[in-house]
């Protein structure tokens, strides 16, 4: 039956998504996970105003790869070229002393090109896992399983991750008001009469928005002891010095793993301890709770997949995961983290389809016409529905 997925759900599979590509810069493997994205993402977005901003991350994260490609020719000209394919050579601009490893202009050669496609590919398509899980989740939704001590900062981070979803719509809205009254130019003039338009409709969504969340009761805490705070503040601040010193022990080979993991596991529960207590401030009156059950394992597991297959190196090598530029080889296709991909793409059968619009044409069948059964007066204007 037709339901909306739990957000965390489709936040945990677009992460895995993202950490697992950041493993890696095969372009094959980039692509697939951009086809299982937008797989993903035809099948199970809703006809929210958010669940339309998936092509316009496409957008940006190509944007973001000619960036990384221009840049790289421009400021990271190949100073020896030796063994290299030269494809043109740009004018070069002599720089200060002070300015070393960077170069401005001199030959593009195609092992630095493709250098910066492959990196500018992996960050874009961080950004489209991202978008995916923005066109998928809802935002608002999400903000009901923080913990009450992170209510206020949640509110700030989905007002800003509903920011750009709600400018697409309204430079949709404005775009077609412009159409209907026969006004499809583009230019100057044309951007002029879309931004004010646009503007004029955020202000009126925010002052919208800020009177409905204050006739809920947004911002309203409860009073707490000063102790409870000073424990609760304390708490926190151990708990972060803890995760700090635990990640870059993690991160830094020099240091001695039986340090590390458990300064780590001692700062996510002396945080997590006052998460709790500083939630107790908070007072949140819960309707309908979103429920939790095997779809949204299916989906968390079929994220995850790829980053545990990924980040462990099974069935593929460092040369598979990052293919050579210098020299230039052509990528290959590891099996194994191209079928964990593939997993990837398991939400687009296993979740349950969102809640859509009936349709137009099938309210067609519903036709009027009077009812002739039990001696009815064919003028009676009742109305028969066919089952």
């Amino acid at each position: 039956m037709p339901r909306n997925l739990h957000p965390v759900a489709w936040w945990i599979w677009a992460l895995g998504l993202a950490a697992a590509v950041s493993r890696t810069t095969n372009p094959v493997l980039l692509g697939l996970v951009l086809a299982v994205l937008g797989l993903v993402v035809a099948n199970r977005r809703s006809e929210a105003p958010w669940a339309r901003a998936f092509k316009y991350y496409m957008f940006l994260a190509l944007t973001v790869v000619a960036i990384r490609v221009v840049f790289r020719s421009v400021f990271g000209g190949d100073i020896s070229t030796t063994m290299m394919h030269v494809w043109f050579r740009l004018p070069s601009v002599p720089l200060p002393s002070w300015a070393a490893g960077v170069q401005l202009g001199g030959p593009v050669t195609a092992e630095g090109t493709f250098s910066a496609l492959y990196d500018g590919m992996m960050l874009g398509c961080m950004l489209a896992c991202v978008g995916a899980a923005n066109a998928l989740a809802n935002p608002k939704r999400a903000l009901r399983v923080l913990p009450g001590a992170l209510y206020e900062l949640g509110v700030a981070v989905v007002v800003a991750l509903t920011v750009a979803p709600q400018l697409v719509e309204s430079v949709q809205r404005v775009h077609r008001a412009r159409k209907l009254r026969g006004r499809s130019g583009l230019g100057w003039h044309a951007l002029r009469e879309i931004a004010i338009p646009v503007l004029q409709d955020a202000l009126e969504r925010s002052l919208r928005l800020a009177a409905a969340m204050d006739s809920r009761g947004y911002g309203r805490t409860g009073a707490a002891p000063t102790p409870v705070r000073r424990l609760t503040a304390g708490l926190m601040v151990t708990g972060m010095c803890g995760l700090c010193l635990g990640t870059f022990g993690l991160l830094d080979a020099s240091t001695s793993r039986t340090v590390a993991l458990p300064a780590l596991v001692t700062g996510t529960v002396v945080s997590v301890a006052g998460l709790a207590l500083g939630g107790r401030r908070v007072r949140r009156s819960r309707y309908r709770p979103d429920p939790w059950s095997g779809p949204e394992w299916g989906v968390v597991l079929s994220g995850l997949a790829p980053l545990v297959v990924l980040w462990s190196g099974v069935g593929s090598s460092l040369i598979g995961l990052n293919p050579s530029t210098f020299p230039l080889t052509w990528p290959s296709l590891p099996v194994v983290p191209a079928l964990a991909v593939l997993v990837a793409a398991l939400p687009a059968v296993i979740s349950p389809p969102p809640f859509r619009a009936i349709d137009p044409s099938r309210c067609a069948a519903v036709t009027a016409r009077p009812n002739r059964s039990e001696g009815a007066d064919t003028g009676s204007g009742r109305l028969e529905v066919p089952a």
